[in-house]
């Protein structure tokens, strides 16, 4: 793929974005989410992308892509959107009220896959860019939620994630590694969604690493100690972006093979259909992503393909002592330093 080589425009107070720069972050987001469905489908081998084309009244569209009902994926989907209006909603004005009274631009993809077999792992990615007049900032990041814990998938996940972080810097994986343990955490659970992954957000040229709402969390609390960084330019940001997106194959595609074809129960599938619930809390409660969607009139059926096909609800499940699931709930839903290979740390 060549992207536009436009050089950054600076001000006396930061760096600007080049004038292709929405040209290029779409044309990058929407091959990446050719390349991700492209390496599905021959990983699935039966089912391929149903694709939908929608617009948006207010201003944008994308292109929605659904799997389903496949070899490996029971229901899943990759999308592409790019949407702009008047202003942006009040979720993430509180964290950027310097955008306020702009109108924004905003493109991106995200994707989430819920395989048929309980051995193979939910996974979700998403990167995305904002613009709204001088503002502008880069987010995204990638997790996954297992249902039987696999050390090996863990630190295969990790490790790869963080090789696509270390290209750009050496402190970004430890800081959005420990954002995405705090981002992708229910609350009223007080339990992780999954193992984590990545998260970051609004990601510019200066400042600190960690822009989250927790001052106390221990990402803060490693982004303060790095203090601010040196100035990032547009094209740094974009092109850890870059990378991020383009580990997403290697890191997940591995483990879905290795775990495909492995003898299953209806303990196994209860089980899967019982943690399934916990990604529907997540989504419909603190997902920003299903938020800004729905807060900008984004086409429903794209925001909640995220929800998977079948789900269900157990009052006080708990799980039987030294049993697989027991060691999901008592290790591998707890931070660990799996690019390291060291659970229990």
């Amino acid at each position: 793929m060549t992207l536009s080589t436009a050089p950054t425009r600076t001000t006396a107070e930061r760096s600007l974005p080049p004038a292709d720069s929405r040209q290029q972050v779409r044309q990058f987001v929407q091959t990446l989410q050719d390349e991700i469905c492209q390496g599905l489908e021959k990983l699935d081998g039966v089912a391929c992308f149903q694709e939908d084309l929608w617009e948006r009244e207010e201003g944008g569209g994308g292109r929605t892509r659904v799997i389903r009902g496949g070899d490996v994926f029971e229901q899943g989907g990759v999308n592409f959107s790019e949407v702009w209006g008047t202003e942006l909603p009040p979720a993430i004005l509180m964290q950027r009220p310097e955008a306020a009274g702009h109108g924004f631009y905003a493109t991106g993809t995200s994707m989430v896959l819920h395989p048929h077999n309980p051995y193979v792992p939910t996974v979700h990615l998403n990167y995305r860019y904002f613009e709204a007049g001088p503002v502008w900032w880069f987010g995204g990041g990638a997790d996954l939620t297992p249902y039987y814990p696999f050390a090996e998938d863990a630190v295969h996940f990790h490790q790869t994630l963080k090789q696509a972080c270390d290209i750009s810097h050496p402190h970004y994986y430890p800081t959005f590694k420990r954002w995405c343990d705090e981002y992708f955490y229910l609350k009223h659970r007080q339990e992780a969604r999954g193992i984590g992954g990545i998260f970051f957000d609004y990601q510019d040229d200066r400042g600190t690493l960690y822009r989250g709402p927790n001052p106390e969390s221990e990402a803060a609390a490693y982004s303060n100690a790095l203090g601010d960084l040196a100035p990032r330019s547009w094209d740094d940001i974009f092109t850890f972006v870059q990378n991020c997106g383009r580990s997403f194959l290697p890191s997940y595609l591995p483990i879905a093979e290795r775990r495909r074809s492995m003898d299953y129960c209806d303990r196994e599938r209860n089980f899967q259909l019982y943690r399934r619930g916990r990604y529907v809390e997540f989504n419909l409660v603190y997902d920003r992503g299903t938020i800004f969607g729905l807060q900008t009139q984004g086409r429903t059926e794209s925001i909640l393909m995220s929800l998977p096909p079948l789900v269900r609800w157990q009052y006080t499940y708990q799980p039987e002592p030294d049993t697989p699931e027991a060691e999901l709930y008592e290790t591998f839903l707890k931070p660990q330093n799996w690019a390291e290979g060291q659970p229990n740390c």
